[in-house]
């Protein structure tokens, strides 16, 4: 089996189109499941179209904290200005349909296979980022599966844990920022726990503006990480006609 694993979206429907073809062109056979990480919509400008493409393709959804708010299940209190501001922009243009699916959308993490589990911020809490290995540590130590897919940090990588080492893990690209698809395979042999982050397909902040997501292969017992360019105009274009603040179509130039 082979899992396209997707996070963090944001309403990005240029990204994640791109992300979707190369993903199914990809040699050794594409993809026979969609795993969406959370996060489908809240910055970017086409909520309705990226919920309409990706809703009837995942076999599973978890809920990210952009998605809650914007569905009206919490407030957007704790929020920046910017990202409340955006939040309150997507409500206003959200479907009803697509706002009630949002609205059922379950809390992580879910069991995805025997091995892996999907959550958004944490196998311990929706929230929680995990940005270091001191963040790591206790997910690693505590999570009922060998592999828990995460996002919310909008970087891609992860940590790993094997008897007595452990480790970050970054992909290393050739051209990082550049205008190719590249891809780096990391091993997740049965023994070893991972948490492991496949980026952010429509607003990355590791410094590389690229669309980011992985394939996991359960038979090969790899995941591979995938970055590759889309229409960051077009992209830039949605925002600014829908009159969202400026800075989120800035970011995307940079991965910032």
């Amino acid at each position: 089996m082979r899992a396209l694993v997707v996070s963090d979206i944001h309403g990005n429907l240029h990204a994640l189109e791109a992300v979707l073809g190369v993903a199914q062109d990809h040699a050794g056979g594409g993809f026979d499941q969609v795993w969406n990480l959370g996060d489908v919509v809240g910055y970017g400008a086409r909520p309705n179209e990226v919920i309409d493409l990706l809703r009837p393709m995942a076999t599973i959804h978890v809920r990210g904290n952009h998605d809650r708010v914007c569905c009206g299940l919490t407030s957007s209190q704790g929020f920046n200005p910017v990202a409340a501001q955006a939040a309150a922009w997507t409500r206003l243009h959200l479907r009803p349909d697509n706002r009630e699916w949002l609205r059922a959308v379950p809390m992580g993490p879910i069991r995805a296979s025997d091995r892996a589990m999907c959550a958004h911020g944490s196998p311990l809490h929706e929230d929680q980022y995990i940005a270091s290995m001191r963040d790591a540590w206790t997910p690693l130590q505590r999570m009922e599966t060998e592999i828990t897919f995460f996002g919310h940090t909008h970087v891609q990588g992860g940590f790993s844990q094997r008897a007595h080492d452990w480790a970050e893990d970054r992909p290393v690209y050739a051209e990082p920022r550049g205008n190719t698809t590249e891809y780096v395979t990391q091993a997740v042999p049965p023994g070893s726990r991972h948490l492991i982050n496949p980026g952010a397909v429509g607003q990355p902040r590791d410094g590389d503006w690229r669309a980011a997501f992985a394939i996991y292969d359960d038979v090969l017992e790899e995941v591979t990480f995938f970055r590759t360019p889309y229409d960051v105009a077009a992209a830039q274009a949605a925002i600014r006609e829908a009159q969202l603040p400026e800075r989120l179509a800035l970011r995307l130039s940079t991965g910032s």
